[in-house]
């Protein structure tokens, strides 16, 4: 009579399970994924070119981007034209000579921007850039 204390009757793997090693790779691969597309900054939008675009590196500017389909982003954060003047006028309290950069896609309609132009100077806003691209040469 053999029994496994004795020696003489054991279980014998021949091979190596690798479905939890495989279970790791499918979870590190998607962590990896989500991760990677998670580092989106800001908004992408083809800017219009100009010869020599000014440096605005003030840490408080607000920036407002206009994008093709006509969305306006504050930041980068979508709003309507009354939410934008609503936070355009809270951080106007909080300092008067708060900056904002306007940054409109070159194919977006000309009425939007002249929209956020005139929201801007009703709201007395007169540290103001619209921001190019420079034509390198």
């Amino acid at each position: 009579m053999s029994g496994p204390i004795d020696g003489g009757d054991k279980d014998v793997y021949d091979d190596i399970n690798i479905t939890p090693m495989l279970d790791l790779a499918y979870v590190l691969m998607i962590i990896f994924i989500i991760m990677t597309t998670a580092t989106v900054q800001g908004i992408k939008v083809n800017l219009p070119k100009a010869s020599a675009a000014p440096t605005l590196a003030k840490p408080q500017t607000k920036a407002i981007t206009i994008t093709a389909d006509g969305t306006i982003y504050l930041d980068t954060f979508p709003v309507t034209m009354a939410e934008l003047e609503n936070l355009l006028r809270q951080y106007k309290a909080a300092n008067p000579n708060l900056p904002v950069i306007i940054k409109g896609d070159a194919t977006v309609q000309y009425q939007k921007v002249i929209d956020v132009l005139d929201l801007v100077g009703r709201l007395d806003i007169t540290q103001l850039g619209l921001v190019t691209q420079r034509i390198v040469k």
